[in-house]
């Protein structure tokens, strides 16, 4: 389908919606964009929001657990959430943190909040995140499932620039089959992926 001159395309095995790779947004004009967000880490909004996912990681690995905060951005407020709830925190982002150090297995948890939507190769970027894992460790995605089509035109998650793929929770399940996870989906937009 077209919408403003945006091709997308669905994959027919896991329901992803994506937009066309050669429309996909370069690194500077992502940076652009992100760098209007005013996602503060002391901001009481930002962290409420961010909060499913704290709770999250909460649940499921105790205390003083290994957690990596994957695609932090600029100002990593849950990677400060995490570090004040007594984790042991790394952060990456790729524009902001591009730290390959810390891109070393072993992770008892890795969070990866408002940062699918952005992925250009999303299968290749699951998989990086699940070797990045320890067995039995946790990832918690945030990302708004997409819905019904017919509201996709419309949507106001579809129409910034730098999101470039869309899932269902169907999407998840699909490649938990593939990497080895369980997969526990809590629409609209919290996913507890265990590797196992």
């Amino acid at each position: 389908m077209t919408l403003a001159q945006r091709r997308y395309w669905r994959c027919p095995r896991c329901l992803a919606t994506f937009l066309d790779p050669d429309q996909h947004p370069c690194r500077s004009t992502e940076r652009e964009e992100y760098d209007r967000h005013q996602n503060r880490v002391d901001d009481p909004h930002y962290q409420a929001f961010l909060k499913p996912a704290l709770e999250a990681v909460r649940r499921r690995v105790a205390a003083g657990s290994r957690v990596l905060d994957y695609g932090c951005g600029p100002g990593p407020a849950l990677g400060r959430m995490l570090t004040d709830a007594d984790y042991a925190v790394a952060l990456y982002d790729p524009l902001y943190r591009a730290d390959a150090g810390v891109l070393q297995p072993g992770y008892d948890a890795i969070t990866c909040t408002e940062v699918a939507k952005h992925f250009h190769h999303p299968a290749r970027e699951f998989q990086r995140l699940t070797a990045l894992l320890r067995p039995g460790g946790w990832l918690i995605v945030m990302t708004r499932f997409q819905t019904d089509d017919a509201r996709f035109a419309g949507w106001h998650y579809r129409r910034d620039p730098t999101h470039v793929v869309f899932y269902r929770p169907e999407t998840f399940r699909h490649l938990g089959r593939r990497l080895g996870w369980q997969v526990c989906c809590t629409p609209p937009h919290l996913v507890e992926i265990q590797r196992i």
